[in-house]
C-alpha cells in the first residue's frame, strides 16, 4: 500500500479558453447546470424537507467538495429551510493531511465535525496484501458515519455519488452478482434508522472534474484503494469510458433507463404477476411441479440423480 500524498491540484479547466472572460462564462454556465441538476434530483426524489438536518459526508475528493458547494448555493434560495453540516471521517491513513479540511471548512464558514477512527490499521491488518479493501473499508466507514448521524440527530445523510457511479454500480451488480440493482438516489438504511440521499444523481463525472478544477478545491487523494489497479469497479469504469468515446451519450441513455423500469417486460415474478396474465377465470392454477417433470407431479418432487 502507498502512503497518502499531500493535497493535489486538479488540472486547470478549459485549457483552450485562454481568455479569462471566456473561462468565467464557461464556469458560470457549468455551475448553473449543476445547480439545476441537483435541484431537479432533490425535487424528483423528495431528498430534502423543511427542517432537515443534513450530514454532508466530506471525504476530501472532488465529488464531496462539489456536493457541499452546490448544496450551500441551493440552501440560500431553497423553498424550505434546512441545515447543513459537513462531516469527515479521518481514517488515520499514513500521510493524511489532517489540516486541509478543517482549514477549508472554517474558511468558508461551514459547521463541521471530524470523526477520528483508525479504520486504516484494521483494514490493512485484516485484508491480505494484494486483495481489494473496499468492502471492509466501506462497511466500517458507513458504520462510523451512521453512528454519528444517529447520535447527533441528523435526518438525512448526503453522499457524493454521481450519475456515473450509479451506472457503474448497475453493471457491477449485473456482471458480478447476477442481479438487476443499482445505487438509488434515495434509500433507507438496512436497519431503518437512516435516510441516505445522493443529490448528484443526475450529474456527470466529467462536469464534476471541471467544476472542482475551476473552484480549486484542495483535493485529498485516497491511496488506500486508489492504488489498487485490480478493482472490478475500475474495469467497469474503463469499459464505460470506451463506450462514451465510441458512442457519445450512451452513459446518459443508460442512466435514463435506470429510471424507466418496466417490470412486465422483465422476468421477475416477484415484481409482476405473470401467473394472472392472460389466465382464464375458469382455468385452474397451473401445477409448476408437473411442468418441471413433463406432466408427472410425483416425478417432479423426487430429488434429481447426479
Amino acid at each position: 500500500m502507498h502512503a497518502m500524498s499531500a493535497v493535489i491540484p486538479l488540472p486547470d479547466p478549459a485549457p483552450r479558453a485562454r481568455d479569462p472572460r471566456v473561462a468565467e462564462r464557461e464556469h458560470h454556465k457549468l455551475g448553473k447546470r449543476l445547480r439545476r441538476q441537483v435541484g431537479q434530483a432533490i425535487a424528483d426524489f423528495g431528498m430534502i424537507e423543511a427542517g432537515d438536518k443534513v450530514m454532508v459526508c466530506l471525504s476530501g475528493g472532488k465529488d464531496s467538495y462539489t456536493l457541499l458547494d452546490i448544496l450551500l448555493q441551493l440552501q440560500k434560495k431553497a423553498p424550505v429551510p434546512f441545515e447543513l453540516v459537513a462531516v469527515n471521517l479521518d481514517q488515520k491513513q499514513p500521510g493524511f493531511p489532517e489540516h486541509v479540511l478543517p482549514e477549508y471548512l472554517a474558511g468558508i464558514g461551514v459547521p463541521y465535525h471530524i470523526i477520528e477512527q483508525d479504520t486504516y490499521s484494521v483494514v490493512s491488518r485484516v485484508i491480505p496484501e494484494g486483495k481489494t479493501m473496499c468492502s471492509l473499508c466501506s462497511r466500517m466507514r458507513r458504520g462510523s458515519l451512521y453512528s454519528y448521524a444517529e447520535e447527533n440527530g441528523f435526518t438525512k445523510i448526503a453522499l457524493g455519488h454521481h450519475r456515473d457511479d450509479m451506472v457503474a454500480t448497475f453493471f457491477m451488480n449485473l456482471f458480478h452478482h447476477a442481479k438487476i440493482s443499482g445505487m438509488p438516489p434515495k434509500l433507507r438504511s438496512d436497519d431503518g434508522r437512516h435516510v441516505v440521499i445522493r443529490p448528484l444523481a443526475y450529474v456527470r463525472e466529467s462536469d464534476i472534474i471541471d467544476y472542482a478544477a475551476a473552484r480549486r478545491f484542495p483535493i485529498i487523494p485516497c491511496n488506500l484503494c486508489g492504488s489498487q489497479e485490480n478493482l472490478q469497479r475500475k474495469q467497469v469504469g474503463l469499459m464505460m469510458k470506451q463506450w462514451e468515446k465510441d458512442h457519445p451519450g450512451r452513459i446518459e441513455q443508460i442512466s435514463r433507463a435506470l429510471g424507466d423500469i418496466r417490470p412486465s417486460q422483465m422476468a421477475d415474478p416477484n415484481l409482476f404477476d405473470f401467473m394472472a396474465l392472460g389466465r382464464r377465470d375458469d382455468a385452474p392454477l397451473p401445477d409448476a411441479h408437473a411442468w418441471l417433470a413433463g406432466g408427472d407431479p410425483q416425478a417432479a418432487r423426487q430429488p434429481e440423480e447426479d
